[in-house]
């Protein structure tokens, strides 16, 4: 039996302009232009072109003419001039005569084409090259195959109705694993070190041993087990010190290796936030030199005004497409101000970041950064914590002294004995000074790590050493050690 009954919920619901603000707000400045781009292509009443293109005005000879019921709309809401893009007084402007300079990259072949143009000397019949393309299609940048041959032959059988077989896949793959950089093609670590260590000359009794390790003790060298090492191979440690100087020597990422500026596209950190000290006074702006500026479509304006002067003898069609031009017009408008609001929370957030970090940006020294959490920031702006997030994610900001993630400014803190309030930061620094200088024949155990921060003032336990080393991305005491 159904029953009906009535139900209240309270429901946040975020509007488009929210939604595009939300979006905005957490791509970098190098994402931005090419966003806005996207946005110019998809709307034709958005132009590119700079405000005073778009500063007039029509409001007062044809107020008369515009009436206010609901299939209307009044012209102020396109010509405001609050709409229009006034963000562009916040960033760093630039006059007509400035050559705008595009984001640097490089011009060149990528790492598989590369892989693919080595494969083009080689005697292949058509069929070969259509399942070595396919290969190196699923070759990561690393330069590893991560998938088994038998998915690979379902999937060409499946998406490009060819059928072959698991031999003569192998076969193919073969070939690729002799292709240039060593390694490449591999289908796990161990393999990938095989493969350039096959390379070296086996003249040398050092290659020799390396890879016999590799081959039948590669799980005591991931270890770092030595002594079973040396033990089994009934060798010496000086022995198992060169054949592990030569195994150190292999790169256990190839595809890293392709890094030839002529034959590797290359990514540049674009700041969007530029500080300037001028004799001690600190000057923000963001950095919008290649950010296009937006202005509404005089012509979709005027069509509107024409429409409206004649409206009453309009067809069908016309008010299909004057609705489809309001809709764009709305849209426009969103977008517009979707940016501004944008540009004055990203301003909003560095100014709070800035002040509050006052005394590391006057000489951009380590020491002297506080510890600052999202929360702190948060409270000072009002903005919420998710929102400082958003800003502080993939955000850099060139100083006078380098450019930085917005990230690193943040940290948490701690009190020393001395009742002193210091940045984990600092603590960090200290923790990776103690093991850059240990002994590495015995490295220091967490345990031991922390008795040192204690001595110095630093009261953390054996967990919190364990985690701010997890974050410095520095292995155990065991995988540390070295002969």
């Amino acid at each position: 039996m159904l029953k009906q009954r009535l139900q209240q919920k309270l429901l946040q619901k975020l509007s488009p302009q929210q939604i595009q603000m939300i979006k905005l707000l957490e791509i970098p400045t190098m994402q931005l232009e090419q966003r806005i781009k996207k946005e110019l292509e998809d709307n034709p009443v958005l132009e590119e072109g700079s405000v005073e293109d778009n500063m007039y005005r029509e409001e007062e000879e044809n107020q008369d003419n515009i009436s206010g019921d609901q299939d209307e709309f009044t012209f102020e809401d396109y010509l405001n001039e609050e709409d229009i893009p006034s963000y562009r007084l916040l960033a760093r402007n630039y006059s007509k005569d400035d050559r705008k300079e595009n984001i640097p990259f490089s011009v060149g072949i990528t790492f598989h084409d590369f892989l693919e143009s080595q494969l083009g000397l080689r005697s292949l019949t058509e069929q070969q090259q259509i399942l070595a393309k396919y290969i190196l299609g699923n070759i990561d940048d690393d330069g590893y195959l991560r998938r088994s041959i038998e998915s690979i032959v379902d999937d060409i059988a499946f998406s490009q109705n060819i059928t072959t077989t698991v031999e003569d896949m192998a076969e193919i793959l073969g070939m690729i694993k002799d292709l240039d950089p060593p390694g490449v093609g591999a289908e796990s670590l161990q393999e990938c070190l095989l493969l350039q260590i096959d390379k070296k000359d086996h003249s040398l009794p050092e290659i020799v041993l390396a890879e016999k390790i590799l081959k039948d003790h590669f799980e005591e060298f991931t270890r770092k087990h030595y002594s079973k090492i040396i033990n089994r191979l009934d060798i010496k440690e000086e022995e198992l010190k060169k054949a592990l100087e030569e195994i150190l020597k292999l790169n256990p990422k190839p595809g890293s290796s392709y890094s030839d500026p002529q034959n590797k596209t290359s990514e540049s950190i674009v700041p969007d936030f530029i500080l300037e000290n001028n004799d001690g006074e600190l000057q923000l702006s963001l950095n919008s030199k290649n950010v296009p500026e937006l202005k509404i479509s005089r012509e979709y304006l005027d069509m509107l005004k024409s429409y409206h002067l004649n409206r009453k003898g309009a067809s069908r069609e016309q008010k299909e497409a004057m609705s489809f031009v309001r809709q764009k017009l709305d849209s426009a408008k969103w977008f517009i101000d979707a940016i501004r609001q944008r540009q004055n929370t990203l301003l909003l957030t560095m100014h709070a970041i800035i002040n509050f970090q006052s005394d590391y940006f006057q000489e951009g020294e380590e020491s002297k950064l506080r510890p600052m959490i999202l929360k702190d920031i948060a409270d000072i702006t009002g903005l919420d914590i998710s929102t400082i997030s958003r800003v502080a994610n993939s955000k850099y900001i060139q100083t006078t002294f380098g450019i930085f993630p917005l990230r690193y400014f943040f940290s948490e803190g701690m009190q020393t004995d001395s009742g002193e309030e210091v940045s984990t930061r600092e603590i960090k620094k200290i923790l990776e000074e103690c093991i850059n200088n240990e002994d590495k024949r015995k490295p220091l155990t967490d345990e031991k790590l922390g008795a040192i921060l204690n001595e110095k003032g630093y009261p953390v336990a054996r967990r919190t050493v364990a985690k701010y080393r997890e974050q410095l991305n520095i292995p155990v005491a065991r995988m540390r050690k070295e002969l």
